[in-house]
């Protein structure tokens, strides 16, 4: 008895090893990209927001170490919830990172901007 598999993604019969799930490479990326879209979009949207707050260190920190107001970055679109890493010192202050270009948080709502040694652009 020989059944005919169909592809998981358009529904045509496939043709070829028993094996098989998909008709084509079209239709296989098709469908797996559509199986991975919510995670996809979820991972998206949190590495375009911290591209957005390098960026903007990276654009406020020209000397590689800037004492500023919390409310310029702010002003910028800066999201203080997301950062790649957090590094504290022996002494207990805790910088935090998106990738190479950092901030120290201190008193009155300033920060000490960073770039992480070896690592200036």
């Amino acid at each position: 008895m020989n059944e005919t598999k169909t592809c998981l993604s358009c529904g045509k019969p496939i043709l070829g090893r028993s094996d098989k799930k998909f008709c084509d490479d079209q239709c296989r990326n098709s469908y797996n990209n559509q199986l991975n879209s919510d995670s996809t979009n979820y991972v998206r949207n949190i590495n375009n927001i911290l591209r957005k707050n390098r960026r903007i260190l990276e654009e406020l920190n020209i000397d590689g170490k800037t004492k500023l107001p919390k409310t310029k970055l702010l002003e910028r679109g800066f999201n203080f919830n997301y950062f790649t890493s957090l590094l504290t010192t022996k002494s207990g202050k805790t910088y935090h990172f998106c990738y190479e270009h950092g901030y120290l948080p201190i008193e009155n709502d300033w920060l000490i901007l960073v770039i992480r040694d070896g690592e200036r652009t």
